[in-house]
């Protein structure tokens, strides 16, 4: 608490230490002591946060888990329930004991049904794509030689290079097996480590599983509880904000993940569709690998587009920049009517600040870290917006 007291023509500010400020003091010399130690004991730290984040990997993947399926759970609970719940009397109460783990049961088997359907369809169809490609490359070196000998005839190192070109699927075949055949001590050691590490991650995601079971079926009731607990431990102001991001958080994630996921489904399938009309090689696989990739904001269309091209490529060079001329124009349908109507501003978030956030996302944390970035970076752009125009609000500054 700050007094100004006015004498001989010169201000003077007395401090005066209360019990709050020498609180805050104590938190904050706490504070820097264990930063300090910690600091100076790096690596010890990063032992134990290890330790500390195997321990909590089950239960973050169960919260994954938990936040993806809420988002068809909540749907069919709201549409296929919805009215029956309203209803009073024995028949009420039955539905809405039944409502939540029909739901659940439902997303899980909509999410098990897509992920088989994909890996039906793809696994096959990308097996007979390789032994296609393979065989083509290896019809076309004859091709491919002859070329570069008519062209560069004057340069005999590359003559001499383009007549020892061959792809042989026999000996690439003969290769591999020499070399598991020389590593055969580490493959046993290395086999009982990805053994180990597949057990591990198989637990990991089983009790995870079972722990997003658990969080959404007592959803509300876990959200009370956290919430008695919270405002029994921090300040009611602290605990209203934490709501507040919590709220604006849960909203911004599920936006996304519906819209991106509609997004992809509609894109890989207008691909699909025209691809098939036009007698385009590969349609199923490349319109599959479109969805996919798409889930990817920005750039996913873009690595689903040079895939397909190369190999398409490899069956037809005329039929592969029809492809380019193709993905050109669906993706600007797709960009300018379908994306609007389907994402919108879902995340609200300025168009170079989705670059900023894939950029980075895809930098310190890969594909993953381009998915969950946006909705993070849009979470935290409406905050600092909030906080801006309630600064202004209070200087009463007003900036059209």
């Amino acid at each position: 608490m700050l007094k100004k007291n006015k004498g001989k023509g010169s201000d003077r500010k007395i401090v005066e230490l209360n019990k709050e400020n020498m609180k805050k003091i104590r938190w904050l010399i706490t504070f820097a002591v264990i930063l300090y130690v910690g600091v100076q004991n790096l690596d010890v730290v990063l032992k134990y946060v290890n330790v500390l984040w195997g321990l909590l990997l089950p239960f973050a993947i169960g919260g994954a888990l938990a936040f993806v399926l809420n988002v068809p759970m909540a749907f069919i609970e709201r549409h296929l329930f919805g009215k029956a719940r309203e209803k009073e009397g024995k028949a009420g109460k039955a539905v809405n004991r039944l409502a939540r783990p029909v739901s659940l049961i439902l997303s899980i088997v909509m999410v098990v049904l897509v992920v088989l359907v994909v890996v039906l369809v793809v696994a096959p169809e990308l097996g007979r794509t390789l032994v296609s490609v393979v065989k083509k490359v290896e019809e076309d070196i004859p091709l491919l030689q002859k070329w570069l000998t008519d062209t560069f005839q004057s340069d005999s190192e590359i003559v001499k290079w383009a007549s020892t070109i061959e792809i042989d699927p026999q000996k690439s075949i003969d290769s591999i097996i020499s070399v598991l055949k020389n590593g055969a001590d580490n493959l046993v050691s290395s086999t009982i480590t990805v053994t180990m590490g597949l057990v591990s991650m198989a637990v990991n995601f089983a009790i995870g599983f079972v722990f997003a079971c658990y969080v959404l079926l007592q959803k509300e009731r876990l959200g009370k509880q956290v919430l008695k607990a919270a405002y029994a431990i921090l300040p009611v102001k602290i605990v209203e904000y934490l709501g507040h991001v919590c709220t604006l958080a849960s909203k911004v994630f599920a936006s996304f993940i519906t819209g991106q996921c509609i997004e992809a489904v509609i894109l890989g399938s207008m691909f699909f569709v025209s691809m098939t009309i036009g007698r385009f090689p590969y349609a199923m696989l490349i319109g599959v690998l479109i969805s996919f990739t798409a889930l990817i904001p920005v750039f996913g269309g873009i690595i689903g587009c040079w895939v397909g091209f190369f190999l398409i490529l490899m069956v037809s060079p005329l039929k592969a920049f029809a492809f380019l001329a193709l993905f050109v124009i669906l993706q600007q349908i797709e960009g300018n009517l379908i994306y609007p109507h389907v994402v919108g501003n879902s995340v609200g978030l300025p168009a170079i600040w989705v670059l900023v956030a894939v950029t980075l996302g895809g930098n310190l944390m890969g594909i993953l870290g381009m998915l969950i970035f946006i909705p993070l970076v849009s979470v935290l752009y409406t905050l600092f917006r909030e906080w801006v125009y309630e600064r202004l609000d209070k200087k009463k500054v007003k900036i059209s």
